[in-house]
């Protein structure tokens, strides 16, 4: 007679979860254990980490032939998600643990020999999986709790090992829902080391690109002679960057999860910084196990590509639709998964091979041919994407330890007015956006993100503005995506002067950021 048990766990796909039904069976054979739905090798070993575990937590591994099976077969298993409900499964079928409703239930976690609970990657994405299909408990081991119960609706249980949960089931041993609070749960980073970007000597133009880029969302490149402060120009983006909501942590956290499991609420935008000789895969996702790449790890922050041209031009190009959609679909034989892309890039470059064109004392080496070869390495396509081309000039010695220099213009910039003024543009954004999109679906977007059908009425130009985009494209040549983006770019330097209309200086600005003679992407449009 057969003895059977069912479970619901869980599998990962992605960054999304979906159930899986883990199913035992006990038979009379030569005692064994078999595995069957696509399980990869992590899955197959898991039963003799189960084998291990079940004896080490003071339970009789049944003499039976052990059937289990991972259902849906078709979607392939991967890790070690399925040592807790496999290992629960068989003591269900065996009569260990009985008369256990395990209906309303998802269980994750990996078992150590000792019977020990350890976390796994991706256990966010186990509790959104739960919660979509509308069940109410979740049992993970206690460091992944915390962050599982940041989602609404479902009840996060904890325990230390096998032997542990198996109590709490039979009700031996009395369990407490876990419960997360950002305020007090996690540590906050210190800000002490948080780059200023009064730092910074001179290049106004620059920080006045970063301002605009913070407060709108639109991408960057600097172009500029080695030392002139590209780099460090970039790393004083993220802190003029809003702290993200709880909902785009949970997000942050979510991907990260997927690399490194960890018991801490991301509260930080993320600022990547792969060197340039990162593969696709690892620039853009995908692998064996079809892993999130940088580009996903930057989700909701900053994505810094230093030495931009040295960068594989198989890498660069895959970045191309992530930055129109936000997202990224990797398809393999096995199937399709999507990762979540939306991120803010900043990238620099010299602007030749040797570094020196352009500089005032130093020459330059490069042939036409040398520097045609070099700033094609950067595709038009993928320039076409990026709303701010500022040229990096070097400071000059009269400039050091002069602070008077840095207070031309009226403009002396610190990290804390940049920021308010970022802040202060994002806020009308917000509000123009609840005030003219009726759908409550939909979250208020930065100026970078609206959608094209939707510019007209985000961006109206009058018709001298009208006048002075259309002799901007019939001169530079420029795109119908360039005519879009420098409509959105408008719209964000009008909202940092607080104007509500935007006017032809707001434009005759967006456009010399584009279509600035030194820019790589000038060079292309002509």
């Amino acid at each position: 007679m057969y003895q059977r048990a069912r479970i619901l766990s869980a599998a990962v796909r992605g960054v999304d979860g979906e159930l899986v039904f883990v199913e035992v069976q006990l038979d009379n054979g030569i005692p064994g254990t078999s595995i069957l739905g696509l399980p990869d090798s992590a899955v197959r070993e898991s039963r003799d980490r189960v084998k291990a575990a079940i004896h080490s937590s003071g339970f009789d591994f049944p003499r039976f032939k052990v059937l289990v099976n991972l259902a849906p077969a078709h979607t392939r298993k991967e890790g070690t998600w399925f040592d807790l409900p496999i290992a629960l499964a068989i003591l269900a079928a065996s009569g260990s643990l009985p008369k256990v409703d395990f209906s309303n239930t998802v269980f994750v976690g990996e078992l150590a020999l000792d019977g020990t609970l350890r976390p796994i990657r991706g256990a966010i994405a186990a509790a959104r999986a739960a919660r979509k299909y509308q069940i109410k408990n979740l049992f993970v081991a206690p460091q992944s709790a915390k962050l599982c119960a940041l989602v609404d609706g479902l009840q996060v249980y904890a325990s230390a090992d096998l032997a542990g949960v198996a109590r709490a089931l039979v009700g031996a041993e009395s369990s407490r829902p876990i419960i997360f609070d950002p305020k007090t749960d996690n540590i906050q980073m210190s800000s002490e080391d948080t780059p200023r970007i009064e730092d910074v000597t001179g290049q106004f133009v620059a920080k006045r690109a970063l301002v605009i880029a913070a407060a709108g969302g639109h991408n960057v490149l600097f172009t500029g002679p080695p030392g002139a402060g590209k780099s460090m120009l970039a790393q004083r983006l993220s802190p003029l960057l809003p702290a993200p909501t709880i909902e785009e942590a949970i997000e942050i956290t979510q991907v990260h999860d997927l690399i490194k499991p960890g018991d801490l609420l991301i509260l930080k935008r993320p600022f990547r910084a792969p060197h340039h000789s990162t593969s696709r895969a690892g620039l853009a996702g995908g692998g064996p196990e079809l892993r999130p790449g940088e580009i996903s790890l930057a989700h909701r922050g900053v994505l810094f590509l230093d030495e931009l041209p040295e960068f594989s031009r198989d890498a660069l190009e895959a970045m191309r639709q992530p930055l129109e959609d936000g997202k990224i679909t990797i398809a393999r034989a096995t199937g399709a998964v999507t990762f979540p892309a939306d991120f803010l890039l900043i990238a620099a470059m010299n602007p030749c091979h040797c570094g020196w064109r352009g500089h005032p004392v130093r020459p330059c080496s490069c042939t036409p041919r040398d520097l045609s070869r070099y700033q094609s390495r950067a595709s038009g396509p993928l320039l076409d994407r990026i709303d701010l081309c500022i040229s990096v000039p070097p400071i000059q010695p009269s400039e050091l330890g002069n602070k008077s220099s840095n207070m031309k213009l009226n403009d002396e910039v610190t990290t804390e007015s940049a920021a308010g003024a970022a802040l202060a543009a994002r806020e009308r954004q917000y509000q123009r956006w609840r005030a003219l999109v009726t759908s409550g679906s939909s979250p208020p977007r930065e100026n970078a993100r609206i959608p094209a059908r939707m510019l007209a009425r985000f961006c109206p130009l009058d018709s001298k503005c009208k006048k002075l985009v259309e002799r901007a494209m019939e001169q530079f040549g420029l795109t119908m995506r360039s005519y879009g983006r420098t409509l959105r770019l408008s719209r964000t330097i009008a909202d940092l002067d607080g104007a509500d209309a935007i006017s032809t200086e707001h434009v005759a600005e967006a456009l010399g950021y584009r279509i600035s003679n030194d820019s790589p992407a000038a060079a292309h449009a002509r």
